[in-house]
């Protein structure tokens, strides 16, 4: 089976080199079938919005991720890759096709971003530092809100979710630089004071996002290209675990995960500028494609859907650049698919 070759990226003289594939850091051959019959499955063709980023030639990359939407109507978005001094929060004002930095320091490499529903800041995961860093609205007031090992080891935190009480729910990635399946689910509460481990032995754990009713959480796992399902119980931890979705997605690989109002999961792709659509069940109802000439742009790694509509927009980049694309929703966004 082919491999896709390692990325690398050296974020900051004070970090060394963090190699990063999507939101992970290494790449693998995918595993399992088609979750569904083809013939199920349409195109949704999804349209380009506006370039937000280009190459930095400091780190060689450009990666877009964490689309979320503020309550001042802009749409945020992180730059993974961005070096110190460059933006590495974005806020964007669609209407007007125009975006602006609002946040950057020198050290913090940030793969997801979600705003709070307890204190209202917008929460970024720094996948190099093993840290969760809290800004507010503006970008301003950055604050360390959760940092240093759990259960005695290091995390790589990827992607979070909030649960309505504004407890975190984190997918840490660990092992996946040593093509190792120590990948874990750590709940920490909302005062960053505690913090649990769910699940573990996950395959490089990236995506993650709530069901409609907060019953339980999807997990993708990068380096085995597969969804779990993590129901949980009365007090936040694990009822029961298993293997929901296995995704047919060649050389690519599962990146990150939102959740529409009718349930439906939308599966972010590293190594493809594309997104695949599954009802609850496994099913696999769509493709969203980028149309036309697609050079240059490698992966889908995220979407945000407009609270209480159907516009989608869905951060996709490579050695072109980083782009924003719209498309039509399935049905309407609600907190699970507006960051993460």
């Amino acid at each position: 089976m082919r491999r896709l070759p390692l990325r690398s990226l050296a974020v900051l003289a004070s970090v060394g080199v963090l190699t990063l594939t999507g939101c992970g850091t290494q790449t693998a051959a995918p595993g399992g079938t088609a979750a569904a019959s083809a013939h199920q499955d349409r195109t949704i063709r999804a349209q380009k919005v506006m370039q937000l980023t280009q190459v930095h030639e400091e780190t060689g990359m450009t990666l877009l991720e964490g689309p979320t939407f503020g309550k001042d109507g802009g749409l945020y978005v992180v730059d993974v890759t961005a070096p110190a001094g460059e933006p590495k929060v974005i806020r964007v004002d669609i209407a007007k096709k125009t975006s602006r930095g609002v946040h950057t320091d020198g050290r913090g490499a940030y793969t997801s971003a979600q705003f709070s529903p307890y204190d209202g800041r917008l929460y970024l995961t720094d996948y190099a530092h093993g840290e969760i860093v809290s800004l507010a609205p503006d970008g301003g007031d950055p604050r360390t809100f959760f940092s240093g090992g759990v259960d005695g080891a290091p995390m790589n935190p990827d992607d979070l979710a909030f649960d309505p009480e504004g407890n975190l729910y984190v997918s840490d990635s660990r092992g996946l630089s040593e093509n190792k399946e120590q990948g874990r689910v750590v709940r920490i509460d909302r005062e960053g004071k505690k913090a649990t481990v769910l699940a573990d032995e996950l395959a490089a754990t990236n995506g993650i996002s709530f069901d409609v009713g907060h019953r339980g959480l999807w997990i993708s796992e990068l380096t085995q290209n597969r969804i779990s399902y993590l129901r949980l119980d009365a007090e936040g931890g694990v009822a029961s675990r298993h293997t929901a979705i296995r995704v047919d997605g060649g050389i690519a690989q599962t990146d990150s995960i939102a959740v529409d109002a009718a349930g439906n999961l939308y599966q972010g792709l590293h190594g493809r500028p594309a997104m695949v659509v599954y009802d609850r069940h496994g099913e696999r109802l769509a493709t969203v494609e980028i149309p036309g000439r697609t050079e240059g742009l490698e992966s889908a790694t995220n979407v945000a859907i407009k609270p209480g509509g159907t516009t989608a927009y869905m951060t996709v980049s490579g050695p072109a650049g980083g782009y924003l694309y719209t498309f039509d929703a399935l049905a309407k966004g609600i907190r699970q698919s507006n960051g993460g």
